[in-house]
């Protein structure tokens, strides 16, 4: 399998926060924190096209602007922190889904015939994950991926999910909140300050 190339943001402004200019190489975890409000999910959706922005956006040698906004977010996906549901059933959003990967996110098959509307929002975010992963995409972009889960089981989501980051060599912007969380993912660390981003240690 051929790695994906690198994710380049050029001088990419959106909202408040000044020009953001970084690159996020293949299998590299990228987290974003800051104070809530000062603009991480806005360059989340500035990166997946979803929301109007300054400068650029590359993958590998692919200009965001050279693609249709839907075949950008194909390759360029998108995990909001509220996940989005179409389908009345949840099989109809994972006609691809493994058992074993059901298994590690902690779900019998049976979670597949069962109705969206009767999921806990902790479940939807699992499943919105696996539903991210199956689609093969280049790039992940991660708003909050555990949020709605208790300590044990965002373990079992991280493990789960960084296994398949390093398998698939996805670069990946992941906005984090808990600062144990970023040292065990990030790779690097980056802190809204005021209208700046800056690298903060993976570890603090």
């Amino acid at each position: 399998m051929t790695a994906p190339p690198s994710l380049h943001l050029v001088r990419l402004a959106v909202g408040e926060l000044a020009p953001v200019t970084l690159t996020v190489a293949p299998g590299e975890v990228h987290c974003l924190s800051g104070p809530s409000g000062s603009g991480k999910s806005r360059l989340l959706r500035a990166v997946a096209d979803l929301e109007a922005h300054d400068g650029e956006v590359w993958l590998g040698d692919i200009d965001q602007a050279s693609l249709p906004a839907h075949a950008w977010r194909a390759r360029v996906m998108l995990v909001p922190a509220e996940s989005h549901w179409w389908e009345d059933e949840v099989g109809e959003h994972l006609p691809r889904a493994e058992a074993s990967d059901l298994e590690a996110l902690g779900f019998t098959p049976e979670v597949l015939t069962w109705q969206v509307a009767r999921l806990s929002s902790g479940e939807k975010q699992r499943l919105a994950l696996l539903r991210a992963v199956s689609l093969e995409p280049s790039v992940l972009l991660l708003d909050e991926p555990t949020a709605n889960l208790d300590g044990a089981t965002t373990r079992r989501v991280e493990a789960w999910l960084m296994a398949r980051i390093r398998e698939r060599h996805w670069p990946v912007l992941w906005v984090a909140h808990d600062a144990d969380q970023i040292a065990r993912v990030a790779t690097r660390h980056w802190r809204i300050e005021g209208r700046n981003l800056r690298e903060a240690p993976a570890w603090v």
